[in-house]
């Protein structure tokens, strides 16, 4: 009995070690990118109302379209891989939300769509090959972008953030 019970839990620990490293990328992508997601929410909330219409110099994203820039990212990354945004979301109008508090809560949609499908693509997809229409790659490669695109919006709104006396919360 002893020896059935030990080869159950033996097979029992290597189902679940099979899943995990099934995963492993999907879920370290996802691990990082809600990092980053939840640094760019903090930066977002820390910006005044008023500075949301700050931009260092004509022609650039200020604060506000940076934010709408990122949730429009996260929704066109996703859809490229197969997953159309939520029905209630108009892509085409989502660079016109204005006000502080309707950026964060279209950012937060978004930030937490593309969370939900990275654990949607299998580890047997990964390496289907996705044209994005600004580079053909793979789906891992897709969701190392999502990943670099928020990485890479982070350190913009830090930026701005320093330029006009914010300091990110997680640094005080």
């Amino acid at each position: 009995m002893k020896m059935k019970l030990t080869l159950a839990m033996i097979m029992l620990v290597t189902v679940f070690s099979v899943q995990a490293q099934d995963d492993l990328a999907q879920s370290t992508i996802q691990m990082v990118l809600t990092g980053n997601q939840a640094q760019v929410i903090q930066l977002a909330e820390a910006f005044s109302a008023e500075q949301y219409d700050w931009r260092p110099m004509e022609g650039v994203n200020s604060v506000g379209e940076a934010l709408l820039h990122i949730a429009g990212g996260n929704y066109y990354l996703a859809s490229k891989m197969g997953f159309a945004p939520p029905e209630d979301v108009d892509m085409m109008n989502l660079g016109k939300i204005t006000g502080k508090d309707n950026i964060i809560a279209a950012l937060k949609k978004s930030n937490a769509f593309v969370l939900d499908k990275i654990m949607m693509v299998e580890t047997g997809q990964l390496n289907e090959e996705v044209d994005f229409g600004f580079a053909k790659m793979n789906k891992l490669g897709g969701l190392l972008a999502m990943m670099e695109h928020n990485g890479e919006h982070k350190g913009q709104l830090i930026a701005y953030a320093r330029s006009n006396g914010v300091v990110p919360p997680w640094s005080k």
